[in-house]
């Protein structure tokens, strides 16, 4: 059966570390309208208030995202060996475009995607570059997107890269914003006649309630940043949301491909929050009687932070080359990858990996 499959290596481009120290003495006054606090949280109790992330990383002046999404890109293709003319798709998943610096306007003509194409200097007319804008869940909706077209015929190779620069939307005076990174990571797909691969997919968006979860405003030091904007969050809703959701859309997935969840060797979920992270695991076990096996799930968010759309290739990046301790990936095991981000939306697929 001809499947999609994701050529090795996959590659991503982690920034330069910032540590906690780094951003615990900024002002972290109420949002507007909260009422104020009875005493100002000392900076450990700050951090201990936060999930546990203890650094993360961050693009140095200058760059934007479409730099780390050509150089993660470039990175995979020279890797791997593949021709850059051998691609027939290139999406780029992102969420605020090109944005040079803290609360600026994002640059979106050209689309990212033509910009890395560009830059890679792929002359094929025919390997058509587009953005996707989906949330954090935007490089596994990539991922899907190309599955279908391969599946219909419609192309053999697809680049798919997931990059975002969360630094430069994130309010420095909003405690929210300390999980939030920078990163990047490519992938290529190919179509192979095998039973491996990618086995099934499932997607969906809650708009109508969930919408405004995760939405852009100004900071909470509004007399710094006169203009800026920045994404800000419901934390304690989405939180409440993803525990309903995402555990069913995982299992839908499972269901959709035949798979037991017992059969499921590591599932690779983006990096949002560790806590809630850990209870949409500990909810999809429960509904099927079962408890997580240990280590199914491996975190790097308490050492690159959550990175939007990069959080996922990052991880396959790093079990691929065995870089993250304890995790390497074995012929045949079944591999389940999930993301919930803006939106709302929730998407997963299951992996057979080669």
């Amino acid at each position: 059966m001809l499947r999609p499959v994701i050529t090795p290596p996959v590659c991503s481009s982690p920034p330069p570390r910032v540590p906690n120290p780094d951003i615990l003495h900024h002002a972290f006054p109420p949002p507007c309208g909260a009422p104020p606090p009875t005493a100002q949280p000392t900076p450990a109790q700050r951090a201990r208030a936060r999930p546990p992330t203890q650094e993360r990383r961050y693009v140095e002046p200058g760059t934007v995202t479409s730099d780390i999404a050509f150089e993660a890109a470039n990175e995979a293709l020279k890797s791997s060996g593949i021709d850059g003319e051998s691609l027939d798709l290139i999406i780029v998943a992102h969420n605020f475009g090109d944005v040079q610096r803290s609360g600026g306007h994002p640059d979106l003509v050209p689309s990212l995607a033509a910009r890395v194409k560009a830059k890679l200097r792929i002359a094929k007319p025919r390997a058509a570059a587009y953005d996707l804008v989906f949330g954090c869940p935007g490089w596994i909706q990539g991922v899907i997107t190309a599955d279908a077209m391969i599946r219909a015929g419609d192309i053999q190779r697809a680049l798919i890269i997931g990059a975002d620069t969360l630094s430069r939307i994130s309010d420095p005076h909003d405690r929210d914003s300390m999980i939030y990174a920078d990163g990047a990571g490519a992938t290529v797909l190919e179509a192979r006649d095998t039973d491996s691969g990618i086995l099934a997919h499932a997607t969906r968006s809650d708009t109508l309630d969930h919408s405004t979860m995760l939405t852009m405003g100004p900071s909470y030091k509004d007399e710094v940043f006169l203009e800026g904007l920045f994404l800000k969050m419901e934390g304690r809703k989405l939180y409440k949301y993803a525990l309903q959701t995402v555990a069913g859309s995982m299992q839908e997935c499972l269901d959709k491909a035949g798979i037991p969840l017992r059969d499921v060797s590591k599932i690779l979920i983006h990096q949002a929050n560790e806590k809630m992270d850990e209870a949409i695991i500990n909810a999809l076990y429960g509904a099927a009687n079962l408890t997580p096996p240990p280590d199914v799930m491996p975190m790097t968010i308490s050492w690159l932070g959550n990175s939007s759309v990069a959080t996922v290739p990052t991880l396959l990046d790093l079990i691929a080359k065995q870089q993250l301790d304890g995790y390497a990936f074995h012929s045949g095991e079944i591999v389940l990858f999930a993301s919930v981000g803006a939106g709302m939306h929730i998407n997963a697929f299951v992996y057979r990996m080669p």
